[in-house]
């Protein structure tokens, strides 16, 4: 597979130094991409990045992921308008082994394959440092000017900047540049990788290879992803959607794909999935013949989901979307996890009552008009009831003086309402 064709087809380079290509062509090597590890978790927006390392692989290369635990202390300025928080050694060690167990999910860390990816932690070469060491062995090697010269620079230090930036921001450069060097000199890494806001730092990387050691270092770069309405891709009214399924349950993982827009889906089926050309193409063909199916919505769920969580985490989100269209069964309740269970019924009233009620033992028709005002009257109830239009949990209920117990509990202390086809209700018992 030859990588910058793919990446071409793809519509993942935004920029590619002259002579990347030709070099990829003619051996095989090693290229890196370095993750911030200030969250214990990647995003959705990581991974056209990891994407990149993951075609990289595939096309025979070794990819290196690199742990900014070293830049993390310092903070990237790339389109940042003002200075990070900077975190403790304690907090990105442990960083760092939640990101390879994410990654390992993308990348072939463990295979006896020459091109088994690798992962570093930049502090391992940085702590070695001193500050004298570090100005007198890089720093005289990259003037001011150049620095100066770099977007990242001058947007934080041009007439419109508040803040201005400091000497820790303003070396970060550098630092990245000694990574990229770090690991030419190691692991024969030729190529770094990154987002486009990421040229500048990449650049200095190359340049710092050519002035050190006299070699030559090349880089490349993939496009921000934006939404079709032009807004930031990977974020939702509740904020990041995260690889971790404790930050982002695999529900709401799956529901993120299935709700993107049709253009934005033929877009990110190629940038975040590994199907082939001719698949890819052949389910955008059958989409446009009934987009109404949301074919290839459905397609880019599945695909992602899967590589993300797994083939049971997938299968268990789509049954946890077919339960709010009716579709839904006791059984199906039950599989779920409290944390998948409370996304499905995100924004459904909740009525709370005593677990001693349910310890007694207490009829729906009690339940529901004395421990909570699920229904303002018995009357109501019972209409309902004898019209067929209410269950629980799933279940019809036929008799309102049916006992609910703590037998009934999902897990161990909710109870599904159901009035009609769409009025839903939690009864949350402490």
């Amino acid at each position: 597979m030859n990588f910058v064709e793919e990446l071409k087809w793809r519509g993942m380079i935004h920029d590619i130094m002259p002579g990347t290509e030709e070099l990829l062509k003619k051996e095989k090597t090693s290229g890196y991409i370095g993750f911030d590890p200030t969250a214990d978790s990647l995003h959705i927006g990581h991974m056209v990045q990891v994407m990149l390392l993951v075609h990289f692989q595939r096309s025979g290369h070794t990819p290196i992921a690199l742990v900014g635990g070293a830049t993390g202390m310092i903070g990237d300025p790339s389109g940042k308008s003002e200075e990070r928080n900077l975190l403790d050694e304690e907090s990105l060690r442990k960083n760092q082994e939640t990101i390879k167990k994410q990654l390992s999910k993308f990348l072939d860390f463990q295979s006896d394959n020459e091109n088994r990816a690798i992962m570093v932690n930049n502090y391992d070469w940085m702590k070695e440092y001193s500050f004298l060491g570090f100005i007198r062995d890089i720093g005289k090697h990259i003037t001011v000017n150049y620095m100066m010269s770099k977007d990242s620079v001058k947007k934080r230090i041009g007439s419109e900047a508040k803040e201005g930036m400091s000497f820790t921001e303003f070396s970060y450069q550098l630092v990245q540049g000694t990574d990229f060097l770090h690991l030419f000199n190691n692991f024969n890494c030729k190529l770094q990788m990154g987002g486009s806001d990421q040229w500048g730092n990449i650049v200095t990387g190359t340049e710092l290879i050519r002035r050190k050691a006299g070699g030559e270092a090349f880089a490349l770069t993939c496009p921000l992803i934006t939404k079709s309405d032009g807004t930031k891709f990977g974020k939702t009214e509740s904020g990041n959607v995260w690889l971790d399924p404790e930050k982002t349950t695999p529900y709401q993982f799956y529901q993120f794909w299935l709700n993107v827009s049709d253009e934005d889906a033929a877009k990110y089926i190629k940038i975040f999935t590994v199907l082939p050309q001719k698949e890819i193409k052949n389910i955008v063909s059958e989409h446009d013949k009934a987009p109404h199916e949301r074919i290839l919505q459905k397609r880019l769920a599945e695909e992602v989901t899967v590589m993300v969580h797994s083939r049971g985490e997938y299968e268990g989100a789509v049954e946890a979307s077919q339960i709010l269209f009716g579709k839904g069964t006791t059984e199906t309740l039950k599989k779920m996890s409290e944390n998948t269970f409370l996304s499905v019924f995100e924004g459904v009233p909740v009525f709370d009552v005593k677990m001693d009620i349910l310890v007694k033992g207490v009829t729906i028709a009690d339940l529901c008009t004395e421990h909570s005002h699920v229904f303002s009257s018995r009357g109501e109830l019972r209409r309902l009831v004898q019209g067929g239009g209410f269950s629980i949990n799933k279940e019809k209920v036929d008799n309102p003086d049916i006992v609910v117990n703590r037998e009934s509990l999902l897990n161990k202390k909710y109870l599904l309402i159901q009035k009609g086809k769409k009025n839903y209700y939690l009864i949350r018992v402490n």
